[in-house]
């Protein structure tokens, strides 16, 4: 009998489905391109005008500019490449009204779901929705690139003692309770008091403007959790460099972040950035921080 050849896969291999990157600003969206190039994933990315980096799109190719109004604009350009999933990334500002001055296809979006979704998470729910009903997936960076996703247990060499703990599970306790309310995802304690809450202006402001609040003695920590609802295909919580910059010019002892439930960008450098001011991070479970 003649010996049986091993099977050639090479030919049946699933062959990857086309990504779309719809990107917003910080530095994700090009860290997420970067790996697509190194790993030869097919993508194509809409970058979203007046919040990606210009610099890091000046010596890119398979991408064009869109406004936030131009959702029809989009749609038809992934159609035309071919994209099957797409995965939102990035910060948003909040747009002028150039920016929002709509085409018809977005127009009808937003007459559609109305004034009362327009809290941040229902916008990102209806937007979801629109683009599978264009025969797209819609899916989250952490199923493209797992390793971004933030891993439990204390990340640096500094660790929290007693009093941060406390301040932690304060922050958490706030957190989820502004998180059900679509309200923010940051909180910032010091000492068992609230500091300042996220609102619109993000969490680097956030850090910033909590610095006036500030009182003696033990230092304040930043507890930044996913809202219990939110998809984890939208919007994940992130940290980065900035993150680490802002919390040590501030004044901050450190950081407890959703374990895997949020992002951290660039992780070795923020944690190498974090050892360097004697700050700490911690992936939490918010559930183990429940009275």
């Amino acid at each position: 009998m003649p010996k049986s050849k091993t099977p050639d896969t090479t030919a049946t291999e699933t062959p990857k489905r086309k990504l779309g990157i719809i990107a917003g600003g910080g530095d994700l969206p090009g860290q997420l391109i970067e790996w697509c190039q190194k790993h030869d994933y097919p993508y194509y990315t809409l970058a979203i005008q007046t919040n990606a980096d210009e610099e890091f799109f000046k010596s890119q190719k398979n991408f064009e500019w869109i406004r936030i109004g131009q959702a029809g604009t989009g749609f038809k350009r992934f159609k035309e490449e071919n994209v099957k999933d797409v995965v939102l990334i990035g910060t948003i500002k909040r747009p002028t009204l150039s920016d929002l001055v709509p085409d018809m296809r977005t127009a009808a979006f937003f007459a559609k779901i109305g004034a009362k979704s327009l809290g941040d998470d229902g916008i990102l729910r209806a937007l979801v929705k629109e683009i599978e009903k264009e025969g797209m997936r819609v899916v989250g960076i952490q199923e493209v690139v797992p390793d971004l996703l933030v891993k439990e247990g204390i990340l640096t060499k500094k660790k929290p003692d007693k009093v941060d703990e406390e301040d932690i599970r304060r922050g958490v306790e706030v957190a989820q309770a502004l998180g059900k309310l679509d309200v923010g995802q940051s909180v910032v304690v010091q000492q068992g008091l609230v500091l300042a809450v996220e609102g619109i202006e993000g969490t680097d402001k956030l850090i910033l403007r909590s610095k006036e609040y500030l009182r003696k003695g033990k230092t304040p920590v930043l507890v930044k959790l996913r809202k219990p609802e939110q998809d984890m295909r939208v919007d994940l919580p992130t940290i980065g460099m900035r993150t680490v910059e802002n919390a040590h010019q501030s004044g901050f002892k450190g950081i407890a972040v959703h374990a895997g439930n949020a992002l951290i960008v660039n992780e070795k450098e923020v944690i190498k950035l974090a050892d360097k001011y004697g700050l700490f991070i911690k992936g939490i479970v918010p559930t183990e921080y429940e009275k």
